[in-house]
C-alpha cells in the first residue's frame, strides 16, 4: 500500500500537470446499474490501459460484488497486450490510496480520530491507506447493515476501530471523515462536521446523487480528483451548482495540483476541507503498471532460480 501510495500521488500530479491523458468516464445505464469506459495513457511511466467497470447493487442479493472490474494493459510503444487483470481489488486499493494522497495535504498534521461510514471494501482499503499518513488512536465505524460493521471490526483488529450506534455518533469530534456508502442521499449534516476536519468522499459518483449535506460542500475548501468530472459526474457539485450554492470556481484545486504545490491546500487549522473522489482512469492504469512490473520482476526471478 505504500508503494501503492506514492505511485498514485505520481500519477494525479503527472495528470494535473498535463503529462497523462484520459477523457471523462463514458457511462451507459444499464438494468438497475451502469457501466463505464475508462481509458488513460500516462506518459511519465509509461503506461496505457483501460478499466472495464460496471456498478450493480442488486448484485448483493445474488451473494456477487456490486462493483465488477476489468483491467487492460497495454504496451504504449506498440500498443500490444501486456495484460488482463481482474480491476475489483485495484480499484478498492487504489482508491484508498489516492485519499491517503489527499489526506496527507489536507488533514491536519495531529489528526488522531477517524470516522468511516461504510463497511464494505472501501472501508478496508482506507484504513490500511490511511493509517500510512496519520496516526489514529480512535477509529470509528458505522454502516447501516450492522453485520458488515461487526465484520468490518473483527477484520481490523489491528487498529483501534470500533462500531458505533449511528453515522452523527462516527462524525462528531472526528478529525478525518470516511463517506464511502452507496447511498444517493447526503449520509452526514453540516453540524456534525467540526472545525478543521477534512473529508473525503468516494461514494456518490452520479450527478443524481449525493452523500454529503449541501451546506457542508459550500461551506468547506473543496477539492476533487479531477475537475473536468467533477463538473459532470459528482451530484455533489452539479447540484450545488444548480441549486446556486456555489459556481464552479468553488472547486479550489485537482489534488495533484495540490501534491505539486501544497500551499493550495488546507490553508487554516480551523478550515473544513473536502476532497471527492471520482476515480480516475490514470489511477487505475499506473496501479495496474505497477502490479504488472512487480509480477513480471517475481516471474523473471523465478525463472532464473
Amino acid at each position: 500500500m505504500q508503494e501503492l501510495i506514492e505511485t498514485t500521488e505520481a500519477a494525479v500530479k503527472a495528470f494535473s500537470a498535463g503529462q497523462a491523458r484520459q477523457p471523462v468516464r463514458t457511462v451507459l445505464e444499464g438494468d438497475g446499474g451502469f457501466f463505464g469506459s475508462m481509458p488513460a495513457y500516462l506518459s511519465s511511466a509509461p503506461a496505457m490501459g483501460a478499466k472495464l467497470v460496471t456498478v450493480y447493487h442488486h448484485n448483493l442479493s445474488k451473494g456477487l460484488p456490486s462493483h465488477l472490474a476489468t483491467i487492460v494493459l497495454l504496451d504504449p510503444a506498440t500498443g500490444a497486450l501486456l495484460a488482463v487483470m481482474d480491476g475489483r481489488f485495484i480499484t478498492e486499493a487504489r482508491t484508498g490510496a489516492a485519499s491517503a494522497v489527499a489526506a496527507r495535504y489536507l488533514a491536519r498534521k495531529g489528526a488522531s480520530v477517524l470516522a468511516i461510514i461504510g463497511s464494505g471494501v472501501q472501508a478496508r482499503s482506507h484504513i490500511e491507506a490511511l493509517s500510512l499518513v496519520r496516526k489514529f488512536t480512535d477509529v470509528r465505524c458505522w454502516s447501516p447493515t450492522a453485520a458488515n460493521v461487526r465484520k468490518f471490526v473483527a477484520e481490523s483488529a489491528s487498529y483501534p476501530v470500533r462500531a458505533v450506534s449511528d453515522a452523527e455518533t462516527a462524525v462528531r469530534g472526528a478529525d478525518v471523515i470516511v463517506l464511502a456508502t452507496a447511498s444517493s442521499e447526503p449520509v452526514i449534516k453540516n453540524v456534525w462536521v467540526k472545525p478543521g476536519a477534512c473529508v473525503l468522499s468516494v461514494g456518490a459518483c452520479r450527478p443524481n446523487q449525493r452523500e454529503m449535506d449541501p451546506e457542508l460542500v459550500a461551506r468547506a475548501r473543496f477539492f476533487v480528483d479531477t475537475r473536468d468530472a467533477a463538473l459532470v459526474e459528482s451530484g455533489d457539485v452539479v447540484q450545488g451548482i444548480r441549486e446556486g450554492r456555489f459556481g464552479p470556481d468553488h472547486i479550489v484545486a485537482e489534488i495533484g495540483q495540490v501534491a505539486a504545490t501544497p500551499v493550495l491546500g488546507r490553508t487554516s487549522e480551523d478550515q473544513v476541507t473536502i476532497f471527492k473522489s471520482l476515480g480516475m482512469a490514470v489511477e487505475d492504469v499506473a496501479a495496474a503498471d505497477l502490479a504488472f512490473k512487480r509480477a513480471s520482476k517475481l516471474a523473471k526471478g523465478a525463472a532464473i532460480g
